[in-house]
């Protein structure tokens, strides 16, 4: 691919259909969240009260009713996997699929670590039984004990201790992809730290070997921002051929960047990052064709915000003459954000998901945490969010429809 976007263009895709997009908001809902997303414009803002509503967390302090309706009721879906119903039932009506996921972190004990599979082998289960919920989700990290993980992942000699803390990390892991199994439900496998990857990596792809014989259930995730991934994809989508087992692929930009040049800096080695982020636009786009080039190979996820590589995927499938909604090709965004995106992609047929992360609201205060430090600091992220609902404010005002 000689240009990064291949002549494709957010134009041949509109994404600025606002009056469709925003059809099942009230004009209330709209104005609470277009002011919620002017407080995410703040970057100050934001650390400051991510801060406090940690430490007042910590300290036992009630937090729910100031975080209940606004930050959690924009990105979290409920929190158990009933009160989800609700938000699936509304997904669904729009042609939209959910998948959920359970966004607590463990205290890296053996009774969170238990707390934690119970609920993931629940929601496998939930997704077995509900058609508008395709997918599954895991965080490595919400199971092992990471420095155990960082040794594995470096080849360093594990002590007695460590040796037993990875292969109980390692059975977790094969049990949920027996789950997923067992109730025909697809699974996917977060990507984690670059400490941390190579050893889940290893684990998820002889799992493949194992689970991923007649389709691909099992998928590991690339993060494109990473010099080494499009190699690695490669390499393993050739050992999937020669080994006879799909691979399950979800792509993403990568949601660590500042955390690993730190991380490389700090501990001498080169960044494992790209340079700049057109470097890491033309990986991702190349991992779409690669994908779609060994569609009978691979099951593709595109989990991206960017309108360009969803334009680009969705102008691949139409090259490749197949149809929109191929099994193996799935588009996703998370909740609460990229609403044009998604139902753009609903309306034209193509498979999409929105990730819906739930759980009590003090036990996913780090995510939400992150989920607002990462759209002040995603380029122009915030501002398309606002605008696009001002735009759609601007449109209901003008033909007095403000009060619906």
């Amino acid at each position: 691919m000689n240009d990064q976007n291949n002549g494709i263009t957010p134009a041949n895709m509109d994404f600025t259909d606002t009056q469709h997009t925003f059809a099942h908001k009230s004009t209330r809902e709209l104005k609470k969240s277009a002011w919620l997303f002017q407080l995410m414009a703040r970057p100050r803002l934001v650390k400051w009260g991510n801060a406090v509503a940690m430490y007042a967390a910590k300290a036992g302090l009630p937090v729910a009713w100031a975080v209940k309706p606004t930050l959690y009721q924009q990105f979290v879906g409920g929190e158990t996997l009933e009160e989800c119903k609700k938000t699936i039932e509304n997904l669904a009506s729009r042609n939209i699929s959910s998948i959920l996921d359970y966004a607590v972190e463990a205290n890296e004990t053996r009774t969170d670590f238990n707390k934690i599979m119970k609920e993931t082998s629940a929601s496998i289960q939930f997704s077995g039984n509900h058609a508008a919920v395709p997918f599954a989700v895991v965080k490595p990290t919400a199971i092992a004990h990471t420095k155990t993980l960082e040794k594995a992942a470096a080849k360093g000699k594990l002590t007695p201790d460590e040796a037993l803390q990875h292969h109980e990390f390692t059975q977790r892991m094969e049990q949920l992809a027996m789950t997923a199994v067992e109730h025909n439900t697809l699974l996917l496998i977060d990507a984690e730290d670059y400490a941390y990857q190579d050893a889940i990596d290893e684990i998820v792809i002889n799992l493949m070997r194992r689970f991923n014989r007649e389709k691909a259930i099992l998928f590991n995730t690339w993060q494109m921002y990473r010099t080494d991934r499009l190699n690695h994809l490669k390499n393993t989508i050739e050992t999937g051929r020669k080994a006879n087992f799909k691979v399950g692929v979800k792509l993403v930009r990568g949601a660590y960047m500042e955390k690993e040049r730190e991380c490389a800096k700090m501990k001498g080695y080169p960044s494992p990052i790209h340079p700049d982020k057109e470097k890491t636009d033309m990986a991702y786009n190349r991992a779409l064709e690669l994908c779609m080039e060994n569609l009978n190979q691979v099951a593709v996820f595109n989990g991206t915000h960017n309108e360009i590589s969803t334009v680009y995927l969705a102008q691949l499938i139409k090259n490749a003459g197949l149809p929109k909604n191929h099994p193996s090709v799935w588009f996703a965004q998370l909740y609460g954000m990229s609403d044009p995106i998604t139902a753009r992609l609903a309306k034209e047929g193509f498979n999409v998901a929105k990730y819906v992360p739930y759980g009590p609201v003090k036990e996913v205060l780090p995510y939400l945490s992150r989920r607002a430090i990462e759209n002040t600091s995603v380029k122009g992220q915030t501002g398309r969010e606002l605008q696009q609902i001002k735009s759609e404010l601007a449109r209901r005002k003008a033909i007095g429809a403000l009060k619906k």
